[in-house]
């Protein structure tokens, strides 16, 4: 039985689908909205909130998990603590919103733009 499977696959194998997130959370993050499939912004959505809400706490643990997450990005890392995480002080949840935009024409695959609140 499969139980506890959780999370989509992208069609990808492990190492480039990390990536994939990665760098999806990381141009979140660097410019507050990006447009995409739905599948990939729904999957990424909750990683992008706990990313924002490792941050709000402020320690230098979460600080150091952010970084393990996103090593590469100092400049990324630096305005999600000091910029993005202020700003939702006062907010215990609920960072992102998914719009729907339309169908991609080469496959009419579901385009979202997701987004900062």
């Amino acid at each position: 039985m499969a139980h506890g499977i959780d999370g989509r696959k992208l069609g990808r194998k492990t190492g480039p689908r990390k990536a994939l997130y990665r760098s999806l959370i990381v141009a979140v993050l660097r410019y507050e909205q990006i447009r995409t499939t739905e599948a990939r912004a729904k999957e990424v959505r909750g990683q992008v909130e706990r990313m924002i809400t490792l941050a709000k706490q402020g320690t230098l643990a979460s600080r150091r998990r952010i970084i393990a997450e996103l090593p590469d990005e100092p400049l990324v890392i630096d305005k999600l603590i000091n910029e993005i995480a202020p700003k939702y002080g006062d907010r215990s949840s609920g960072y992102t919103r998914v719009i729907h935009i339309g169908n991609r024409a080469g496959d009419a695959a579901p385009i979202v733009q997701l987004e900062l609140v």
